[in-house]
């Protein structure tokens, strides 16, 4: 059951809505990436993203299908959507991931598929993932030490990530490095990420925690703010130069000789709420318009088979059109909320 909310003003009638029409919302935002989770499986257990035995699966009976994710994005492609990101769960885990990362790439106007993944699988699929059409990686990385990364993810597999990241960079696709910080725990690697940029075609985003944490990190202290992010940024480079970058990096920089670029995230602080161009759909077919909303929209199983086109343009356009302004906004929404960053999709 939809909840209205006394902050959203009413959708145009959706009768008289062009059925190629952008998808907008309500404070002006256009809506041209989505993002879908095609699992809610991964084979990590980070502390501050999933209990060391795992969440269950999914909240419905299976995970939307690779014809189902198709005719999504085919509809949402109609609505002027170009940008496609596959997430997880870990969704190299999906037995199907490439057939569906190769039917993205070739529907009209779609015109980049990315993903993102902690790069345990990479090595053995960077080949076929380029073949397919993928065209950027964002890989999960908060340590460059092989210890806290035990430590952290509760697997031995640092080594396989590493091995996946050179692969990928030896193929010249293009990657951006997902680091949390964590105060106490790899805050001080903060320069020595900064250095893979110097010879390496990459970004490295660091990225504050947010309280999807079934393990309540978030409320250890290990919370470190984008300011202080910035400020240990700049105390270790104060050379550091103002770059171009993607609207949802906020701050995107670069050492002067440097290839690469090093960016910062407010995902907690949300202060790049404005410039937010992203429709979210969870692994079990729901439209979620907001990381922090606890409102989600489900789509039929109808729409998704192709056989209600129409009315899932028009759902899409409703869901989205309700987004609040911010995530300060979102998070006060009643309903069940999920409890890990795994069962929302990223």
């Amino acid at each position: 059951m939809e909840t209205t909310h006394n902050y959203i003003t009413p959708l145009p009638d959706q009768a008289e809505m062009p059925l190629r029409a952008p998808v907008v919302d309500q404070f002006g935002r256009t809506f041209t990436y989505l993002r879908i989770a095609v699992n809610e499986t991964c084979n990590l257990r980070c502390l501050y993203c999933m209990p060391e035995d795992g969440i269950g699966c999914c909240h419905s009976p299976k995970s939307l299908t690779h014809t189902q994710i198709s005719h999504l994005i085919s509809s949402a492609a109609e609505l002027g959507v170009t940008k496609i990101r596959f997430t997880g769960g870990e969704p190299l885990l999906h037995p199907q991931i490439i057939q569906i990362i190769k039917s993205a790439a070739e529907i009209p106007r779609i015109e980049s598929v990315h993903l993102t993944t902690n790069g345990v699988l990479l090595k053995g699929k960077i080949k076929q993932l380029r073949n397919a059409g993928l065209g950027g990686l964002n890989i999960s990385l908060d340590t460059l030490d092989a210890d806290r990364y035990f430590q952290l993810t509760r697997r031995k597999v640092y080594s396989k990530v590493m091995e996946g990241i050179e692969i990928a960079l030896s193929k010249q696709i293009p990657i951006k490095i997902n680091t949390v910080i964590l105060r106490g725990f790899n805050h001080d690697e903060i320069g020595q990420f900064v250095e893979l940029t110097k010879n390496n075609y990459l970004t490295v985003r660091f990225i504050e925690l947010m309280p999807f944490d079934s393990h309540q990190v978030w409320k250890t202290g290990k919370f470190m703010s984008a300011e202080h992010i910035r400020e240990l940024l700049f105390s270790q480079y104060p050379e550091l130069i103002k770059v171009d970058g993607t609207s949802t990096e906020h701050e995107i920089f670069q050492v002067p000789g440097y290839k690469g670029k090093v960016a910062i995230i407010p995902a907690y602080s949300r202060s790049l709420c404005k410039n937010c161009n992203r429709i979210r759909v969870t692994a079990d077919g729901k439209i979620r318009n907001c990381l922090f909303s606890r409102d989600e929209t489900e789509i039929s199983p109808e729409m998704l088979m192709g056989k209600s086109s129409d009315d899932l343009k028009k759902l899409i356009q409703g869901a989205m059109w309700k987004k609040p302004i911010d995530g300060w906004e979102a998070a006060k929404m009643q309903g069940e909320n999920r409890d890990s960053m795994a069962q929302i999709g990223g």
